[in-house]
């Protein structure tokens, strides 16, 4: 049996770690709010804008003259990975980087047998788990949580699209968690690049739109096209952004409910010792006196 003090340094231990996640709860609950209000605007604008994007960009010819709708045998694939950059989050990391190898083992395993599949890393617990791993990540965006903005987030898809429009890649995929609700993160694994024209079967059961471009329609999509691809990019980062805050508040919650539930027992453990320590004085002064008198 472990001895008084032993348990007192346990039950001072489990204490602090206790004060510890139930400020980590709170905090990641204030973060939730804020991140939670920015998704929830932004969702409406980029399905819309993409909606947009995808219908104008089928029903014009110009259109197929853009290099981010190159479509080219994948040799080279680039995997956009959008995890956070710090952990306590359960299992919000660990499912993003499951999600990233079974996608590459499944779609790109060619690629990956000659090297041909690198990792744009958002978030620097996924940068040093798929460096671990041997994949070869461009760290330089592991930071971006640190200075969420727009502004950044839009530096990073337009390297991107310049990577693409270059031919250093033939395909990229993003992978990140969507939010649903405060304990339910959902996985996507959703093609970037190059954009995908509308499917003719969908679009034959669709009104049929006749637009009037003013600009030019050329003009009209060369700025459409990257500005959809920024917001897209800056949407799984905003997702991201709030899923890790819920799924560290369902962490931190449970981390001091089990932290409660080891109090109790140490406490327990703790008054059996000190009783036992008790009974054991008592018999030993008990024993003496019946020595004396003997």
């Amino acid at each position: 049996m472990a001895s008084l003090k032993e348990v007192r340094n346990r039950i001072v231990s489990v204490n602090s770690t206790q004060q510890i996640t139930k400020a980590m709860k709170m905090v990641a609950a204030a973060k939730l709010r804020r991140a939670q209000d920015s998704i929830l605007q932004m969702r409406p604008y980029a399905q819309k804008l993409g909606e947009m994007l995808l219908t104008v960009s089928s029903a014009s010819e110009s259109a197929a003259d853009s290099p981010l709708k190159a479509v080219r045998a994948v040799e080279k694939v680039l995997i956009i990975v959008v995890t956070s950059d710090r952990g306590l989050c359960g299992a919000f990391n660990t499912n993003v980087i499951k999600a990233t190898i079974q996608l590459i083992e499944s779609k790109y395993a060619a690629q990956a047998a000659k090297g041909n599949v690198e990792i744009f890393a958002i978030g620097k617990k996924g940068a040093e788990s798929l460096v671990r791993r041997g994949f070869t990540v461009n760290t330089a965006y592991t930071d971006l949580f640190g200075r969420l903005s727009f502004v950044n987030a839009k530096s990073a898809a337009e390297e991107i699209m310049k990577d693409f429009s270059d031919g250093r890649y033939d395909a990229v995929d993003i992978v990140y968690n969507e939010f649903k609700n405060v304990a339910t993160q959902i996985i996507h694994t959703d093609p970037y690049l190059p954009i995908v024209a509308e499917n003719k079967s969908t679009k034959s059961k669709k009104t049929e739109v006749n637009y009037i471009f003013e600009p030019t329609e050329e003009e009209i999509l060369a700025e459409l096209i990257p500005k959809s691809l920024k917001i897209q990019l800056y949407r799984a980062v905003l997702e991201s952004n709030a899923s890790e805050q819920g799924a560290r508040m369902t962490a931190m919650d449970k981390a001091t409910e089990n932290a409660q539930e080891l109090l109790k027992e140490l406490r327990l453990v703790y008054n059996r010792t000190r009783q036992a320590a008790i009974t054991k004085e008592i018999l030993e002064i008990v024993g003496g006196a019946e020595a004396l008198k003997n």
